[in-house]
């Protein structure tokens, strides 16, 4: 099994833990480690490329704080694609497998981006998008609006209109536009069944969370 103490992979590793240095917290390293984590697990179940799936999430958010200083304008996911490709010139990889790592990283984004063509892509997508959702999705969420100093909510603001990277970039917004689609879009067996646990947890969640605010519980 690959992991942590391959030479390759560690190497990969402290070369993607230097572009965190000034990463937010909705997306810092710490979020590159639990992905790392969610990998490991779907893609031993799902008989993937271990080595790949490992690259991959490492890797696959080191252009992130480009598109933060693009104010979302800049795709992090075409950005770090292109950035692995540099990086992992210095590394001996075979070809397919190289390809399948930058692939990995081009399609691992919801709103755009290319779909997913390999399992290990798959992998990466569904562990990515699993960070999002449940416990840890619903606390991120609510850290990346205070990132951009959003409020806490915005009853007022129809938040399917409510702009990107602004005031209204709220917490409850982001799972309406976003995290309370993801279910939908796992691609593995084993990542739609966590992703079902973890839906349910959020959507009870953001219930409660409509109902306290408006004082009806």
């Amino acid at each position: 099994m690959t992991g942590s103490t391959d030479p390759l992979l560690s190497s990969i590793r402290k070369q993607a833990r230097t572009h965190f240095s000034q990463a937010k917290g909705s997306h810092d390293w710490d979020h590159t480690l639990r992905v790392l984590r969610l990998c490991r697990r779907i893609g031993a179940a799902e008989g993937a490329d271990l080595l790949v799936t490992e690259a991959a999430a490492y890797l696959h958010d080191i252009g992130r704080g480009h598109q933060d200083r693009a104010n979302g304008n800049l795709c992090h996911a075409e950005k770090g694609a292109a950035m692995a490709r540099e990086l992992l010139k210095a590394y001996p990889l075979a070809d397919d497998r190289r390809e399948n790592i930058i692939h990995c990283i081009a399609a691992h984004r919801f709103r755009r981006g290319d779909p997913p063509r390999t399992l290990e892509a798959s992998v990466l997508f569904d562990a990515d998008k699993l960070d999002a959702i449940g416990a840890v999705g619903v606390a991120r969420a609510f850290l990346f609006a205070g990132e951009l100093g959003a409020r806490l909510h915005s009853p007022e603001v129809d938040v399917a209109r409510a702009p990107a990277y602004s005031v209204d970039d709220t917490g409850y917004r982001e799972y309406v536009v976003k995290l309370s689609r993801i279910r939908d879009r796992i691609l593995t067996v084993t990542g739609r069944r966590l992703a079902d646990e973890r839906h349910r947890f959020m959507t009870v969640f953001f219930d409660r969370f409509l109902e306290e605010y408006k004082g009806e519980r």
